[in-house]
């Protein structure tokens, strides 16, 4: 075994806790995460939001979340302390701000920036891990990680130089693959299942932290948008008001039973890179879901009042529905049920859709919080009559 890749991995005995490096590198991504819901909003609020624009919007936004999750695992598998581990996170980081800069131009002249940051860092990554872990067990896994990136860093590539219509199909293509491979594990035929290490309370306090990321994004953006207006007007400061309640709230709910006792699910699964996985794909939905409320909540609080556009009601309630979503997943992976607040909740949203075309953005943004406020009640009730099941670690024995 080389002496030289174990040191770059995890040793036994060391801390689950991020260090704050990962916190460092959290940073960029308040920003990142900013720069796609702006764009996004942008165009809603100018009124020339078409069904393209904003799937170029949604892709961009999981190829920044893709980022984020892959260097999480590094830091997962890997020792922070290491520097050439250092170097990859630091890496990663530069990619991720020069994709959020280019973000609001992606499909135009940003392509190149945007696309050749996202390849440059996963590929810079391989080509350091895989010689670096040479006769170790992990350079496989580390080839599978690279095999996959090189494979979808052509369409990224070619995207980059091709016109539209052909960019976005090629990038859809791409992301595909690695959206793909993630919740594989990047199998490869030199791989086996099962190969990759889970550390259950670091993952679930990166999930954890990139969740407060995401609500500090949406702090950033209402409270951005507040301090654009009038504040002689009532309407934006009620907005900016509700806004900072659906923040509260979407913590609260987020954090209830499943949020906080992920690490024990983990732990005591019988498979727990299964877990691993939902979990992961449960937060990417609900990522997804707080940078649509942050684009809802930017257009509530610059209009308020006045007539609601269709796809301004899609933000505003769908935002709400996919982050309802997500965290019935994270639930169910955690509990293998889910509460039937959840589902209720999101129903509602989605059947009061149609009649907010009728009242101001205001009216819709009430809307979500009226429901997003019964949750939360429910669960605390749910809490208080349950106690036991909300203190202890939930059983394994869905997991089969």
């Amino acid at each position: 075994m080389s002496t030289g890749a174990t040191a770059l991995l995890r040793k036994p005995g060391q801390p689950q806790r991020p260090s704050l490096l990962e916190l460092f590198f959290d940073l960029v991504f308040v920003f990142a995460l900013n720069r796609v819901s702006h764009r996004l909003a942008e165009d809603l609020g100018e009124r020339r939001m078409v069904l393209a624009e904003a799937s170029e919007t949604l892709l961009l936004l999981l190829a920044i979340l893709v980022l984020w999750f892959v260097t999480t695992w590094v830091t997962n598998t890997y020792d922070t302390q290491h520097p050439r581990i250092q170097l990859l996170v630091y890496t990663a980081m530069l990619g991720a701000l020069m994709m959020a800069v280019a973000a609001p131009r992606a499909f135009g002249d940003g392509r190149f920036v945007f696309a050749g940051a996202y390849v440059a860092v996963h590929i810079i990554r391989g080509l350091i891990l895989v010689p670096a872990l040479r006769g170790h067990e992990a350079q496989r896994r580390a080839a599978g990680v690279l095999f996959w990136f090189a494979m979808s860093a052509v369409p990224w590539i070619a995207g980059a130089i091709l016109p539209e219509p052909a960019r976005g199909i090629l990038w859809t293509l791409a992301i595909a693959i690695d959206i793909t491979a993630i919740l594989l594990f990047y199998p490869a035929p030199w791989t086996r299942p099962g190969q990759w290490p889970v550390l259950s309370e670091y993952l679930s306090e990166r999930y954890r932290q990139f969740f407060i990321i995401a609500l500090g994004e949406l702090i950033l953006t209402t409270g951005s948008a507040y301090s654009d207006t009038s504040f002689s007007h009532g309407g934006p400061a009620a907005a900016f008001t509700v806004s900072f309640i659906t923040t509260v709230l979407l913590f609260r709910v987020y954090l209830f039973r499943a949020g906080e006792l992920l690490p024990e699910a983990i732990t005591a699964s019988r498979e727990p890179a299964r877990l691993t996985r939902e979990a992961l794909f449960a937060h990417l939905l609900m990522m997804v879901g707080i940078v649509v409320v942050a684009v809802g909540y930017e257009l509530v609080i610059s209009h308020p009042a006045g007539h609601t556009e269709p796809a301004w009601i899609v933000v505003i309630l769908g935002g709400p529905i996919l982050f309802l979503v997500g965290r019935s997943l994270l639930e169910h992976a955690v509990f293998n049920r889910v509460s039937r607040s959840r589902l209720v909740g999101a129903l509602v949203l989605a059947g009061a859709s149609p009649a907010m075309i009728y009242l101001p953005p205001l009216a819709g943004a009430v809307t979500a919080v009226v429901v997003l406020a019964g949750i939360a009640t429910a669960d605390t009730i749910r809490a208080r009559r349950q106690p036991a099941e909300h203190a202890s670690p939930p059983p394994p024995h869905h997991r089969s």
